[in-house]
């Protein structure tokens, strides 16, 4: 009788082996970003997004840099890279725009949809091509910050970089 507890004992601790080893296998890889969430929103919501309009000198990487932030219309922000401070060469372009209730964009196959607006701050995460999600967050009337943040991988922690937006125009 003892012979035969130890047994069935033996085959419970490895039944639970074997369902903690294949449901494991059955796990997402947890080097992929998990898939966002989109918040929901209207044309009515973008207007919170409204005072990251203008033009601004952002700082906290290797050299300034200079972009211009503008609603082409009440459902696509764009925003514009310039070359230097004289802001005479647009460099490259991205839209965000709203739709089917989603906003989001991005350039160069990367794409990220927001997840969170309010009046002070919108975040965004990744769904393609990317990995690191963003945070633009009003600081004043003439200054905000881009927080960006990437997941931990194989080679690199987590990490996380802060860029500095001042207004220019």
């Amino acid at each position: 009788m003892k012979y035969l507890k130890q047994l069935l004992t033996a085959a419970l601790v490895v039944s639970a082996l074997l369902v903690v080893v294949v449901c494991g296998e059955k796990t997402v890889d947890s080097q992929a970003p998990a898939k966002p969430t989109p918040a929901k929103l209207t044309a009515a919501d973008l207007q919170k997004l409204r005072w990251i309009e203008g033009t601004w000198r952002g700082t906290g990487g290797e050299k300034p840099f200079f972009e211009r932030y503008r609603f082409e219309n009440a459902t696509t922000l764009a925003v514009d890279s310039f070359e230097n401070e004289k802001l005479e060469k647009v460099t490259d372009t991205t839209l965000f725009e709203l739709k089917d209730g989603e906003f989001g964009g991005g350039s160069e196959g990367s794409y990220w949809v927001v997840t969170t607006i309010d009046d002070h701050s919108i975040t965004f995460a990744p769904v393609a091509k990317a990995r690191n999600s963003f945070i633009w967050k009003r600081d004043s009337k003439d200054s905000w910050s881009a927080i960006l943040s990437w997941p931990a991988s194989p080679d690199k922690p987590a990490r996380e970089r802060t860029f500095k937006m001042e207004r220019i125009m």
